[in-house]
């Protein structure tokens, strides 16, 4: 991998983590187009890492919040109810489907579910789905309950597949399910955090190895990429809690549409290899 590439690729991955348009597509689909292969689940997995660092100082009070309730709930009756304590408790369950699908699919999610094609389907197919929930959804309620937690963390899961979005999926659940924007925004971006850390960190040697195919990443151009996603995805975070407040999600609706169909001409002409 050349410092070009690491540098564009942490940019791109600050810049979309939190959108609902789908980070490792961006990673996956920018690789391929700029230097004609892809540079891997394991990439994506340890650069999210930064992203995930932002969303830690972000919502830094909140998080402490949580796990001060969540420890004193141990020993104490009054903490556990708390709105903290059952937060706490919802990211906590909420993450388990990603964590066990993304251990049971390890070999699919680096290699069946990174061909274009399903990639450029499932941004269309999700475009959609997502719309409706912009639509139909209620937006009635601040406060999250267990079938919330457990509904969006399945949501979650299913961006193991790259296009569906990780922020997409539970976002377009959440308001399904009747909550606000930012309400749904605010979880989602919570609940990323126990479930990308550990795809990171399990990742770390998988992206260290130089034996496998693809390009190899050295360990600075890693610390350079993970630290621009860091810095870019801190500003993105703060942009779109401000842009969901007073706005709809059309605009990345159309733009999943439209890269979609783009990605199926290119790869109906042979300009771009599928896998």
């Amino acid at each position: 991998m050349d410092w070009l590439q690491a540098i564009v690729l942490g940019l791109v991955q600050g810049l979309t983590e939190f959108l609902p348009i789908s980070s490792s597509a961006h990673l996956r689909v920018v690789s391929t187009l700029g230097w004609g292969t892809d540079a891997g689940a394991s990439f994506t997995a340890v650069t999210q890492l930064g992203t995930e660092a932002a969303v830690l100082i972000f919502y830094a009070k909140t998080i402490g919040s949580l796990v001060g309730a969540w420890f004193k709930g141990f020993t104490s009756a009054a903490a556990r109810r708390t709105d903290e304590y059952r937060m706490a408790w919802y990211v906590i369950i909420g993450s388990a489907p990603i964590a066990v699908l993304g251990v049971i699919f390890k070999d699919e999610i680096r290699t069946t579910f990174r061909n274009l094609w399903i990639t450029a389907t499932v941004m269309i197919v999700f475009a959609v789905v997502l719309a409706v929930a912009d639509e139909l959804g209620k937006q009635r309620r601040t406060a999250l309950t267990m079938r919330d937690s457990w509904t969006m963390g399945f949501a979650q899961a299913m961006a193991l597949v790259p296009g569906v979005s990780r922020s997409g999926g539970t976002l377009t659940a959440g308001l399904f399910l009747g909550l606000e924007r930012k309400a749904a925004t605010d979880y989602s971006f919570l609940l990323a955090l126990p479930a990308v850390f550990g795809a990171g960190i399990f990742s770390i040697p998988d992206v260290m190895d130089k034996t496998g195919p693809g390009p190899h990443a050295s360990t600075a151009q890693m610390i350079v990429a993970t630290v621009i996603a860091f810095v870019v995805g801190y500003a993105t975070i703060a942009w779109l809690l401000r842009y969901v407040s007073k706005h709809t999600y059309s605009v990345f609706v159309w733009y999943r549409i439209v890269l979609g169909v783009a990605l199926m001409v290119l790869l109906a002409t042979n300009t771009i290899p599928a896998t």
